[in-house]
C-alpha cells in the first residue's frame, strides 16, 4: 500500500464518520486534527457553521512549556486546554470526532485529558 491509498483511505474514513456525527448548540463536535508535528482541536457548532473554542500545540502558552509539538504530552496539554476553553465557552458536553483516525495514541491522550479537563462525550 502506498502512500496516496493511505492518504485516500483516511480520507473515506473521515466523511464516513462526518456523515453521522453532527454537532449542535447543546451539543458541539469536538474535531480533533492531527500531523506529524502537531495537534489541534476545535469546538465546532455545525448548525451556525462557528468555531466555539480552538487550541493547539501552536498555541504560546504551551509552546514554550513542551519539549515537543507532536507527542502524547503535547496532546495532553492541548485536551486541558481547550477543556478550560470549552468552559469559557460555557460548554460541558460535546461529541467526539476523532477526524478519521484510530482511537489510540495522541488521539485517546487528547480526549482523556479533555475528560479530565471537564468536558463530557
Amino acid at each position: 500500500m502506498n502512500a496516496a491509498d493511505k492518504v485516500r483511505q483516511l480520507d473515506r474514513r473521515r466523511r464516513r464518520v462526518r456523515r453521522v456525527i453532527l454537532g449542535t448548540g447543546e451539543r458541539p463536535r469536538l474535531n480533533v486534527f492531527r500531523s506529524a508535528a502537531h495537534i489541534y482541536a476545535q469546538i465546532i457548532d455545525d448548525i451556525r457553521g462557528i468555531t466555539l473554542a480552538a487550541a493547539s500545540s501552536l498555541d504560546k502558552s504551551l509552546h514554550k512549556s513542551l519539549k515537543s509539538t507532536g507527542g502524547i504530552e503535547a496532546a495532553k496539554a492541548v485536551g486541558k486546554l481547550i477543556a478550560d476553553r470549552a468552559k469559557a465557552a460555557k460548554v460541558s458536553t460535546v461529541v467526539f470526532d476523532r477526524g478519521g483516525r484510530m482511537y489510540h495514541g495522541r488521539i485517546k491522550a487528547l480526549a482523556d485529558a479533555s475528560r479530565e479537563g471537564g468536558l463530557r462525550f
